[in-house]
């Protein structure tokens, strides 16, 4: 099994709670492959099993740039793929993951981990053992 973790950080607390995701995946012998959504290929994501998305919310509860960007390549392909989406916020209530989830199934995806994994500010040790357990069972 090959999963992905693609994810955009701007302050370093999506990137952790995207390390610990990996962390998962590792643990539970799948392939990884991981990327920043600037760098990510989309051909190379959508050959995966699993596609794990990350993004912080930014603004008015959206994805941030460059995750938007990606995603809007990648929402073509995703009819039948099994996806799980995390991130992290300062204030709101998790809105732009509610959002991301209703994109995801309107594009035929299978959203495996129901309104997404969010965690307020820097992931803590508990939020990071949720991540890393994304991972592995994702």
């Amino acid at each position: 099994m090959k999963k992905a973790v693609i994810y955009a950080s701007t302050t370093g607390n999506t990137e952790a709670m995207a390390n610990a995701v990996a962390e998962g995946v590792k643990s539970c012998g799948a392939e990884l492959l991981m990327s920043t959504a600037s760098d990510a290929n989309v051909s190379d994501v959508l050959a995966c099993d699993v596609i794990i998305l990350g993004s912080p919310a930014m603004g008015d509860e959206v994805l941030e740039d460059s995750m938007e960007e990606f995603y809007t390549n990648l929402e073509g392909g995703l009819s039948g793929k099994k996806v799980a989406v995390f991130g992290s916020y300062d204030w709101g209530d998790g809105q732009w993951l509610r959002t991301w989830v209703e994109r995801l199934s309107a594009s035929g995806a299978t959203v495996v981990n129901g309104e997404g994994l969010k965690v307020q500010l820097a992931p803590d040790e508990a939020a990071l053992a949720e991540c890393k357990s994304l991972g592995e069972t994702a």
